[in-house]
């Protein structure tokens, strides 16, 4: 009997609609039927690009009944008002990160998909790195004991084309702000996955190189609730750009991960380092289109088998929440300057 096959559409054509669309496109268990763009000139090139009929009329598309799950790809910006869309016409809803710009808007789409019996996932496709979950595992087997200090590093790179190409990245409405909102929020989200829930952070964020209204340095010092600390260094300013990096301490040791592969394994009693696994790609370090689209699909197969088997994928709105509302606390802080409580 042949597999049934989700079918897909995707909304934003862009770059990383690209990584989307092949990743469905290889699944065997999706299928991409459509693409929308609000240009109609877009959408008619998008038609060719993705060999699938293209929309610019979202509601036309949405009215499919073939379609069951719709890939958000627009600016991060403007996710709320096709999500939101997509949860009416009963679709479940895939989001690229962050899940928004602002947590009014986030928690109305949450809201939303929760009203409309419909999955909500967000795109974290670095919870897939082989290194990552190597990690994860030995925290949740209680290997490393408790932890006491965690720390991501983002030192990347743009050149000034990056933006200067762009009309929404590195604006505040388009982009919510820059480099830890865009770049560092991935890193941002596996740290806050390992380490126990935030409760106060101090941060200082600035604009030292770009011509942009979001900030391209920042740093944070975490307190996390147990009397676990961190620190966040993230920037798009950082020439050349070198392969993020979260640091995990705790009691019993520490595992270090430099562009998702494990580069430290210090535990006591479990000093053997394991098996080292080739990276699933390329850092994004100094050029965003370095990274290839396997661990897209990694995560677009986890949010296939949530539909299909009725269960919540692996990184839903109220995870992708909790990475959007400490950056946004950064930006608090750096602003009053003065610690901002997170509980």
């Amino acid at each position: 009997m042949e597999q049934k096959k989700t079918g897909f559409a995707i909304i934003g054509t862009g770059a990383i609609a690209r990584h989307h669309a092949r990743s469905i496109q290889e699944l065997e268990s999706s299928e991409l039927l459509a693409v929308c763009s609000r240009s109609p000139e877009r959408a008619a090139e998008a038609e060719d690009r993705f060999g699938v009929k293209a929309y610019s009329d979202m509601e036309e598309m949405l009215n499919r009944p073939d379609i069951e799950v719709v890939a958000i790809c627009t600016e991060s910006g403007y996710h709320l008002e096709p999500a939101l869309a997509a949860a009416r016409a009963g679709k479940h809803v895939l989001i690229e990160k962050p899940i928004e710009v602002t947590l009014e808007r986030t928690d109305e789409i949450i809201a939303a998909c929760r009203s409309a019996g419909v999955k909500l996932g967000v795109i974290f496709q670095n919870r897939f790195t082989p290194g990552y979950l190597r990690l994860r595992e030995a925290v949740q087997k209680d290997l490393l004991g408790r932890l006491i200090m965690g720390n991501a590093y983002i030192k990347w790179f743009r050149h000034p084309e990056y933006y200067s190409s762009s009309q929404w990245k590195g604006t505040i409405k388009g982009d919510g702000g820059a480099a830890l909102i865009n770049q560092g929020i991935h890193t941002i989200d596996l740290l806050l996955d390992i380490m126990p829930e935030v409760e106060s952070v101090y941060g200082q964020v600035k604009t030292v190189l770009h011509d942009i209204e979001g900030e391209d340095l920042g740093l944070a010092m975490l307190n996390f609730i147990g009397g676990a600390m961190g620190t966040i260094e993230g920037g798009t300013s950082l020439y050349p750009g070198y392969p993020e990096r979260l640091e995990v301490y705790g009691e019993k040791g520490s595992v270090i991960l430099e562009g998702g592969e494990i580069k430290q394994w210090n535990i006591q009693g479990e000093e053997e380092l394991p098996k080292k696994e080739k990276a699933a790609e390329k850092s994004g370090s100094a050029d965003p289109m370095a990274i290839s689209h396997q661990l897209h699909l990694a995560q677009i197969k986890d949010m296939v088998e949530a539909v299909q088997e009725n269960r919540e994928p692996l990184v839903n709105g109220e995870t992708a929440r909790k990475s959007l509302a400490l950056i946004l606390a950064v930006y608090q802080s750096s602003k009053e300057n003065k610690p901002v409580s997170l509980r």
